[in-house]
């Protein structure tokens, strides 16, 4: 018999407000309503505090870009988390150093200690996708952070049509996995639904699917939203979000769930590392 433990989580999907200062209060405010439904840990869609600006290659973009943790959106991040006593997924358009940028996600615990950052491992190079021009391969692993609520990973975007992301995430003990997005109706949106809950299934984890939502001023990608949480077994928490509409998610995840399913279905002990080389022979 496993053991129940219920994490209240949320995730939000936004339209694009027109500048970086708006986008935050509203990203704010939306964590201030979640916290008073008693969330505990919260995550907002990729690159949130910009549009999605590489539906062009113009260098005009790289002024989107700021340091993590030490710029002044994670900073103020940090901030809302102790206010809040959430956990929060924030994730930003990265510069380390001068030509050094990466598409990354903030990691902040519910007293607002900065825990860490992934990113982003698989850019993709497609129209209206051109995030090549403007990020370098994510570098820092596939870390799991050990946060208020539990152990939390995060996968963005592209990455989520590799399954050796997922994967990883698992074997560190991810129990949550945040994978904010940016995708839009055309070639994949059929894979929307399909590809998140069976990462969940195949790796026995929660998986928290985060999508824009919206026509932007950069191009003409309609980002559909659509977003979702999806428990080990594969299925929906609660309905997924609009695919038009800006929306606020707040469902409660029964942790032991993973123990259950884990169990029962045994795909960890049944992994084979040692025939798995061939895989990743150049």
């Amino acid at each position: 018999m496993t053991d129940s433990r219920v994490v209240r989580a949320a995730l939000v999907q936004a339209k694009w407000t027109g500048d970086t200062a708006s986008m935050i209060d509203v990203h704010e405010s939306y964590a201030r309503a979640a916290a008073e439904q008693g969330t505990k840990v919260m995550g907002f869609q990729e690159v949130f505090n910009a549009p999605y600006f590489c539906q062009v290659q113009e260098s005009e973009h790289y002024r989107w870009a700021e340091p993590v943790p030490n710029g002044p959106t994670v900073q103020r991040m940090q901030a809302l988390a102790r206010e809040t006593g959430m956990v929060l997924v924030v994730p930003v358009f990265e510069v380390e150093d001068s030509g050094f940028y990466y598409n990354t996600a903030a990691v902040i615990d519910a007293d607002g200690t900065f825990l860490g950052k992934y990113r982003k491992h698989h850019i993709p190079q497609v129209k209206g996708f051109w995030e090549k021009f403007y990020f370098r391969p994510g570098n820092l692993g596939w870390p799991v952070f050990d946060t208020a609520v539990g152990r939390v990973g995060v996968y963005i975007c592209y990455d989520r049509h590799f399954p050796e992301g997922w994967r990883a995430l698992g074997l560190a003990g991810a129990q949550i996995v945040y994978n904010p997005s940016a995708t839009s109706r055309g070639l994949s949106a059929y894979l929307w639904k399909l590809e998140q809950p069976a990462a969940a299934v195949a790796n026995e984890y929660f998986i928290a699917a985060i999508n824009r939502v919206g026509v932007e001023e950069y191009g003409d990608n309609d980002f559909y939203g659509t977003s979702y949480f999806v428990d080990p077994r594969g299925q929906f928490v609660g309905d997924p979000a609009s695919d038009s509409d800006e929306e606020l998610v707040v469902r409660d995840l029964d942790l032991g769930m993973i123990d259950e399913v884990r169990q029962q279905w045994a795909f960890y002990r049944d992994r084979r590392p040692d025939a798995y080389g061939p895989l990743v022979e150049s």
